[in-house]
Parts: structure tokens; sequence; C-alpha cells
């Protein structure tokens, strides 16, 4: 999946408007003077909307991303990319990457 590197400073969101920030940066490569991300690591999210089980079974706390670049890794693990796709749990609904740096793509 081709797309622009994911960095710690990225607009990640649940699809309930939750901030979703990476747990592990990847200090061994940056863009825009960031750490970027690996697909191995998890993301908490903070704010979700989602009402608790009585109403729904939200709200979203943790995201595990499941693809991403194919070809580039850093230490013999994946990258995130823009159209990289993650699950919440315990909603099981995915992060939108909204924003990122746009200078260094990756397949």
């Amino acid at each position: 999946m081709p797309g622009f590197l994911v960095h710690v400073g990225a607009q990640v969101l649940c699809t309930h408007a939750g901030q979703a920030t990476p747990t592990v940066p990847n200090p061994r490569v940056t863009v825009s003077g960031q750490p970027t991300v690996l697909l191995s690591a998890p993301y908490l999210v903070a704010g979700c909307t989602l009402p608790p089980p009585t109403v729904a079974n939200g709200p979203c706390v943790t995201a595990q991303w499941l693809m991403g670049s194919t070809r580039v890794t850093s230490n013999g693990q994946p990258l995130v990319v823009q159209s990289s796709q993650a699950i919440c749990a315990p909603t099981g609904t995915p992060l939108v990457i909204l924003l990122t740096q746009t200078r260094v793509s990756a397949l």
C-alpha cells in the first residue's frame, strides 16, 4: 500500500472523534523532524464519544494497525503509511489518518 509515512505529529482520530496517539515512536526513521510509527506500535485513543456498553460498545481505548508499508521497513518491521488500516478495541471501528507529512512516501 503506497502512501505518505505517518509520524508522531500526524492527526489520527477514531471514527468517533477520539484523538489517537502512538505508544511507541520509531526514532530510527524521522520525517519532518519527528519519529515515524511502526506497524507493531499500538495506539491509545482519548476522547472517544461513543457511549459505554449499556447504550453502545464504546468508547474506543486502543487501536492496532493491520496493514502498512510492504517494501519499506525499519528494524525489520513495516511502517504506518497514510493508506494503512487499523481497528480500535473494543468497538471494532477504524482509525482515520486526517493529516500527516507530505514529503516522504513509501510503498
